[in-house]
């Protein structure tokens, strides 16, 4: 079965040569990340994912238009915050950006907060649910009537909004993000877990869909440090965090806006219930959690054990894979080199 693989573009200022050390030629800037983005083209991978955070790094909307016209075949995985968009201008932007990249645009849709406010999670998901809602008929050239709880406006789709509309990519743990999931997601993304809770998640997810009429395909957002042996690797991760104060560490995690969430506690988790290396399963080390508030473990191993990994992912129905490695660049191409030419892999849209 193919496998999407796709890279990750450090827009929200999250590169580095070591963890909690800032190197001022890292930071997010249109010359780095479209670096990021141009050599992931070059790697075959088959699309980016451009992260979206408030207060870090670039905006994810004007940077994915700008890449839509500097690429020719990668998909851009665009992450949007519904809290901060008004639907339908959203609906417009993302239908300009179709017509930009020639329909190589997915949507990584997040429940976020209107910046500066903080809304309790179920509303939340519920503003996150009509959203999508709206969105799946403007974008694919519908009218909406909505009489929501959280919207009421009637309109027509915008012009260029004629479908289909983009693949929805969603994650979250708790009750109601799952339930958001269910109903609406296209691919339903998940943060490292052991192979137990991946397979548990992918069957409570799969029934959830089910009662819905509904089925779901499955994404995996990983971390990777791939070196020629396990030795190199396992070095490698650790000089990553050598000179990571926990301090610093941990104001780093605070400053993203999801650092409350279930499925950030749950990563935590897995840091604790690990062995004095970090690794909570063979090849999954959760030691890059340490500086990250999100997606916070790794596969670290050679290319025979990386790619073993993987297939063990693809065994449970992950048909999607969403890596990053530090530096963003030179890991990149790492695994580009030493697993890609070894996997089968296609988009998913």
């Amino acid at each position: 079965m193919a496998l999407e693989i796709s890279w990750f573009s450090a827009l929200c200022d999250d590169d580095y040569d070591q963890l909690g050390v800032v190197s001022p030629q890292l930071r997010s800037s249109w010359d780095h990340c479209s670096t990021i983005v141009a050599t992931a083209e070059e790697q075959g991978f088959d699309s980016i994912l451009l992260p979206s955070g408030y207060a870090l790094g670039l905006d994810t909307v004007a940077m994915a238009a700008a890449l839509a016209r500097s690429t020719s075949r990668i998909r851009l995985l665009v992450a949007v915050r519904t809290g901060e968009n008004w639907p339908p201008q959203l609906a417009r932007q993302i239908a300009t950006l179709q017509h930009l990249a020639d329909n190589r645009i997915d949507i990584n849709i997040i429940s976020s907060d209107l910046a500066g406010e903080s809304m309790p999670s179920g509303p939340r998901y519920g503003r996150t649910l009509e959203v999508m809602q709206i969105l799946d008929d403007l974008l694919d050239g519908e009218a909406v009537d909505v009489q929501g709880e959280h919207y009421q406006f009637a309109t027509d789709a915008p012009r260029i909004a004629t479908g289909p509309r983009p693949a929805f990519y969603f994650g979250g743990l708790s009750e109601e993000a799952r339930d958001v999931a269910a109903q609406m997601a296209d691919v339903y993304l998940m943060w490292p877990d052991t192979y137990e809770n991946v397979r548990a998640i992918i069957e409570d997810m799969t029934a959830r869909a089910a009662n819905y009429g509904r089925t779901l395909r499955f994404g995996y957002r990983v971390h990777v440090v791939v070196r020629e042996t396990e030795e190199q690797a396992r070095a490698a991760a650790a000089h990553l965090v050598a000179e990571l104060d926990d301090e610093i560490g941990r104001a780093i995690r605070q400053k993203s806006l999801d650092a409350g969430s279930v499925g950030v506690a749950r990563q935590s988790e897995l840091r604790e219930a690990a062995d004095l290396d970090g690794f909570v399963e063979p090849n999954l080390w959760t030691g890059i959690g340490r500086a990250r508030s999100g997606c916070g473990a790794a596969i670290v191993g050679s290319p025979d054990q990386v790619v073993a990994k993987i297939e063990a992912y693809q065994a449970l129905g992950i048909e999607g894979l969403i890596l990053s490695g530090y530096p963003h660049v030179d890991e990149c191409r790492r695994f580009g080199e030493l697993v890609m030419p070894r996997l089968t892999h296609a988009p998913l849209a």
